[in-house]
């Protein structure tokens, strides 16, 4: 097994593409083809880390926040960073990162927090916009279900918990093929009339290309008609945070009690107690202060995330209840994610989960 393939296990449940701009996931350190004898998981990559890894004789590391994440200019040694990097390459360890794009699929991080507190109905809380095509074009009758099928298989065609949808309305092409064409149908330099079925479809932009050489592959015309046309829905699927329902609604201060025993925290900075029940809860790993908005215009009545700072905690307003779990604390089951999409695909592969402690914040 090379690191190519480890790597795409993690892709098919969170694609590079979905990852914000600002980010750097994907494969950091190292060799693709290089064959992986095991696998490390963790949230951060540090000194100890990096030894772990050669103690445990794991040379492929996945981490959730990248090793890299702005640009090296040198590498001397001069911190963590640096040493890491130089280590890994050294012992020949790959690192790859999967961060943002973990984030925003419902499978990903906050969508393991949401299923620890037991919510149900759960469902993306800032969907992403703007990142939808829908494909239409024009096949003979009698050709239609062979692309309809090679477009579904690149990826086209899905709509929420639906698979396989598209629209197909029936109608009658007309073209005249040149004297450099090589007509299926048709003659040259005489006008044709042809039974053809419109086929729309919708697709993340990122699967464009991908479901265009479907397109042209399953195509029997020389030159198939089409287009792309961008679409402002939102993309209920992906984004940013999460929100649901507890199935029975919980007393505040029982509420984040429960809330420290989960995530494992000494300490939540919160708001002020609003004395109502709590029932629709909106989370968000790592750092959601500016996903607060989306949470009160989604009418939850607790946002938990981490690194508020002190004025962001004013915006609450008395609207929601801010429940500030810590970054590293609502990210911790990261590794478990990575550790079961690796293993339901490969359950012999030897897939180890990081002891290292990395959070650098610690309570007194």
């Amino acid at each position: 097994m090379n690191v190519k393939s480890i790597c795409e296990l993690i892709e098919e449940v969170a694609p590079l593409a979905l990852q914000e701009s600002f980010d750097n996931a994907g494969l950091l350190v190292g060799d693709s083809q290089m064959e992986v004898t095991s696998a490390l998981v963790c949230i951060d990559i540090t000194d100890e880390v990096i030894d772990e890894a050669l103690h445990k004789k794991c040379n492929l590391i996945i981490s959730h926040h990248p090793l890299i994440f702005t640009g090296l200019k040198r590498i001397t040694g001069q911190n963590e960073v640096q040493r890491c990097v130089a280590k890994a390459i050294k012992n020949d360890i790959a690192i790859y990162a999967a961060h943002t794009n973990l984030d925003n699929v419902l499978e990903g991080v906050s969508g393991r927090m949401a299923e620890k507190i037991g919510l149900k109905n759960v469902r993306i809380l800032q969907p992403k916009q703007n990142v939808l095509l829908k494909l239409v074009t024009y096949v003979p009758k009698i050709h239609s279900f062979a692309v309809r099928e090679a477009l579904f298989n690149a990826g086209a065609g899905q709509i929420g918990n639906y698979d396989l949808c598209s629209f197909n309305s029936d109608g009658t092409g007309t073209f005249k093929a040149t004297k450099n064409a090589q007509p299926f149908v048709g003659k040259i330099d005489e006008l044709h009339s042809e039974a053809e079925t419109k086929i729309e479809v919708i697709l993340p932009d990122y699967l464009k290309y991908k479901v265009l050489d479907a397109l042209i592959s399953s195509h029997p015309y020389e030159e198939p008609a089409y287009d792309f046309i961008p679409l402002r829905n939102a993309w209920n699927q992906v984004g940013a945070g999460v929100i649901g329902e507890l199935e029975v609604a919980e007393d505040e201060l029982k509420f984040l009690n429960r809330m420290k025993e989960i995530f494992n925290v000494p300490t939540i900075r919160h708001t002020q107690l609003l004395g109502k029940k709590i029932k629709r809860i909106a989370v968000c790993g790592g750092s959601g202060s500016s996903f607060l908005n989306d949470a009160i215009l989604a009418k939850a009545d607790v946002f938990i995330s981490g690194d508020f700072k002190y004025h962001e905690f004013f915006e609450a307003d008395n609207r929601i209840l801010i429940a500030d779990i810590g970054h590293f604390e609502s990210e911790q089951f990261t590794k478990d994610i990575f550790f079961e999409i690796i293993t339901k695909k490969m359950p012999t592969f030897a897939v180890q989960i990081s002891d290292s402690k990395t959070n650098p914040i610690n309570y007194l």
